[in-house]
């Protein structure tokens, strides 16, 4: 293993506008915590909130409020650390947030409304995904390598260096800027107070504990191995040593009273940084203010170790609860804390009583020789993430030896096909999955989607537990019971397996319904609520199989499937878990047609006709694959591996494809490279092809420069319509199966300037030993995966 370290921060928050600034401000002891002018709250039990004052508005076009947070904190951390120019390729994005452009969204939302779809401004949703903030990042830095978006709720930004460490460690990038950010927005205020866990008053976490105040920020971190950033004469500010992730799968919102998960997370961090819990010097913690959480964080703290506990103290009692910005801001004040080898505060109102047993560091910071910092995000859904980051690297890095990866299981549900079996015929057989389920839009008309109907969204679920889950969360849960029925686990098994979820737009229906209930009403609804989160179909999983092993939740858009795959294959490589579910869910309601429907051509009206200008047909799937170390599962159940990964981006921005193809032929030739082969060694491609002209086109020619253009090329999305994140887990699970079967089905159409290579509509049989599986995301991500049928 090589030594990741830190070599620079940058800081946005109520406590300052850089790093610096915020430090002084939160070693005072001041709170940031004001009533908020960003945020309508009339009706809303709480206005208070940490916002970031005089930052500046956009020069030129539009930018969302998150995106410019991101921005300026990105700008610090990237002079910091003085990265040298023309490395872009090699530099990834690892980004965690939990809202992104949600504040451009529910303008978007507020103007359809009131005035209808057709007064709606449509641009607006160029930056509403969460993986538009990750782009935006990419063409203002000239950042190119891999791009990851992670949404773990309030633990995202800490995930996102967890990402960022693998990134490194496998040798797939130089340098990584990780971190997070989450504004201000409607859409959390509205949340957590129709929940009742706003405070009205300045929050007091560890004291009062009388609800959380949000606040909006951003953090970032350029991480590099110690030897890169000793090369080039960088100064290291600490070392991110280890971390540990983990799931509760106890309840939807509320964490385990035991704090059995956040132990765990803790305990891992610990054990991948060499270290115990004797050596921890100062816990940077949760500390939200709610009595939930900091009940559970002072159990934990106090049984971490014999003795006495190691200080605690909240950064959000300052700055406000930044989301999915919390992890990542946390951990640059962790630096901050080792740079200056100063304790931050716990601020505590004006005559609130400091309880004993815990040292909260409570008033203003102080003086202390620290060596080792751990910092907790333990989020909405008991997803759990501890950074132990220690203030320079000693001694050789342990060498840990790679295991190999294999694929054990797979589930899926997709359209029409409600079985695996059903989605496996549907593709061997190149027969469609849609033409049932259509959405009316007014003044647009009909569309037919690749949905799920909604009497195939029950099979299998706990009845109790079906009603609490919204139409995403099912999908999902119902692909991962078809695969554990067929890769048995035992009870032992399944508590210690990590869950891993791949969405490209989240829980769009359930955002979009209860985003109009707060703007029409002016409450929210709390049956709602806590599935609008990312990470809420991932917690659905957990809860009802009991995976508690390492969890999180990657939303970039299609690219999100194979991102999740390359997590949670690095995890169980590096020996941190013997098995992942990685599950992706994605659905095509009308709210999601309806951003697309005044763009000409865009949607499809009737058929997937890729490569042959018929729009991109929307589709609803949940699939699962499981991953396990080799050895571990019989050897009957061993169906293929990873064997390569190519993960590249391009500066085409927000909302944008750029006309060039080398960034995705690029994911091609490192996939190859990666799996030491070929292209003479590849036997079927599955293409990300989707009917739209600009993607297909775009893929055709990215073929053309990687030197594959002649193996045979299989269109899936024409059978099941485009699924977002779950289409490339498909085409895994389709690379698998033609390999099972002999066979590459043919197309169902070969349009005029379709690539040459596409199997025509009788399909080929071969022995298909070995397929390269393609995947895209508007803002120029681009990401491929090798599957072998067998593991060698």
């Amino acid at each position: 293993m090589s030594r990741i370290v830190v070599t620079g921060i940058g800081l946005q928050a109520a406590s300052g506008r850089n790093a610096d600034e915020s430090w002084a401000s939160i070693m005072s002891g001041t709170s940031g915590i004001a009533p908020t002018t960003v945020v309508p709250t009339d009706g809303l039990i709480s206005s208070m909130g940490g916002q970031v004052w005089g930052l500046p508005a956009s020069r030129s076009t539009y930018l969302d409020r998150c995106h410019r947070l991101a921005v300026d904190a990105a700008r610090e951390a990237l002079v910091g650390s003085g990265v040298p120019e023309g490395h872009g390729e090699r530099i990834a994005i690892s980004l965690g947030t939990s809202l992104g452009g949600a504040r451009s969204g529910q303008q978007f939302h507020d103007q359809w409304i009131r005035g209808g779809l057709r007064s709606a401004n449509t641009a607006l949703l160029r930056h509403y995904p969460l993986h538009s903030v990750a782009d935006h990042l990419a063409s203002t830095f000239g950042l190119f390598g891999p791009r990851s978006v992670q949404s773990n709720a309030c633990a995202a930004g800490a995930v996102a260096i967890a990402y960022a460490v693998e990134l490194l460690e496998s040798g797939t990038s130089d340098f990584v800027l990780a971190g997070g950010v989450d504004p201000l927005a409607l859409l959390s205020f509205g949340g957590f107070s129709c929940l009742g866990a706003l405070d009205p008053q300045p929050c007091a976490p560890y004291t009062r504990s009388s609800g959380l105040n949000l606040g909006e920020g951003a953090g970032f971190l350029v991480l590099e191995t110690e030897q890169s950033a000793l090369a080039r004469g960088a100064s290291i500010h600490a070392e991110i040593a280890g971390y540990g992730l983990s799931a509760d799968a106890y309840h939807a919102t509320a964490p385990d009273p035991n704090g059995r998960g956040a132990l765990r997370a803790m305990e891992s961090a610990l054990e991948m940084a060499g270290l115990d819990a004797q050596h921890i010097d100062y816990v940077n913690g949760h500390g939200t203010g709610t009595p939930a959480n900091d009940s559970v964080e002072r159990k934990v703290i106090t049984h971490l170790r014999a003795g006495s506990p190691p200080p605690i103290s909240s950064t959000k009692s300052m700055i406000g609860h930044t989301l999915g910005a919390a992890g990542a801001v946390e951990a640059v004040v962790s630096v901050l804390a080792l740079m200056n080898q100063q304790i931050p505060p716990t601020h505590v109102p004006e005559g609130t009583d400091v309880a004993d047993g815990v040292d909260i560091v409570a008033g203003v910071g102080r003086a202390a020789e620290l060596s080792v910092v751990v910092s907790n995000s333990f989020a909405f859904g008991g997803n759990n993430a501890s950074l132990v980051i220690r203030s320079r690297p000693t001694g050789p890095a342990a060498d840990v030896p790679r295991q190999r990866v294999v694929v054990t299981g797979i589930g899926a549900i997709a359209g029409s096909a409600a079985t695996t079996s059903d989605v496996r015929r549907h593709f061997l057989e190149a027969t469609p999955v849609f033409g049932t389920e259509t959405v009316h839009l007014e003044h647009f008309g009909a569309f037919v989607t690749a949905e799920i109907p909604s009497a195939d969204l029950t099979a299998g679920i706990n009845p109790q537990h079906l009603r609490r889950m919204d139409t995403l969360g099912r999908r999902a849960a119902i692909a991962a019971g078809q695969l554990l029925r067929e890769r048995r686990l035992s009870r032992e098994e399944a508590t210690g397996t990590g869950l891993f979820s791949a969405t490209g737009t989240g829980p769009v229906s359930t955002i979009e319904a209860f985003e109009r209930e707060l703007l029409e009403t002016g409450t929210g609804n709390t049956r709602l609520f806590p599935n609008t989160v990312m990470n809420a179909a991932a917690g659905h999983v957990a809860l009802l199989n009991r995976l508690q092993g390492p969890t999180a939740t990657i939303s970039a858009g299609g690219t999100s499937g194979i991102s999740a795959l390359h997590f949670a294959s690095a995890l169980i490589a590096r020996g941190a878990a013997d098995r992942i579910m990685v599950v992706g869910a994605d659905e095509s309601p009308a709210a999601m047609l309806a951003g697309y429907a005044r763009i000409p051509g865009y949607l499809a009206r009737t058929d997937s006709v890729p490569f042959g200008h018929s729009g991109r047909l929307l589709g609803g799937a949940g699939v699962a694959i499981l991953l396990e170390r080799e050895g571990l599962a019989p050897t009957e159940s061993v169906l293929g591996r990873l064997s390569g990964f190519g993960l590249t981006g391009d500066a085409s921005g927000a909302g944008r494809l750029s006309e060039g193809s080398e960034a995705w032929a690029r994911s091609f030739t490192l996939a190859l490279a990666d799996a030491a082969v070929d292209a003479s060694a590849v036997d079927a491609i599955v293409s990300a092809a989707c009917g739209r002209d600009q993607v297909d086109g775009l893929e055709r020619d990215a073929l053309e420069l990687a030197g594959i253009a002649d193996v045979p090329l299989v269109a899936p999305k024409s059978l099941f319509g485009d699924a977002g994140a779950a289409s490339a887990l498909l085409g895994v699970a389709q690379a698998i199966w033609m390999g099972q079967a002999g066979r590459i089905p043919g197309s169902r159409a070969v349009p005029v300037g379709a690539p040459p290579a596409l199997v025509s509509v009788d399909g080929l049989d071969a022995a298909v030993s070995r397929t390269l599986v393609s995947s895209y995301e508007v803002g120029g991500s681009y990401q491929s995966v090798v599957v072998e049928r067998e593991a060698s």
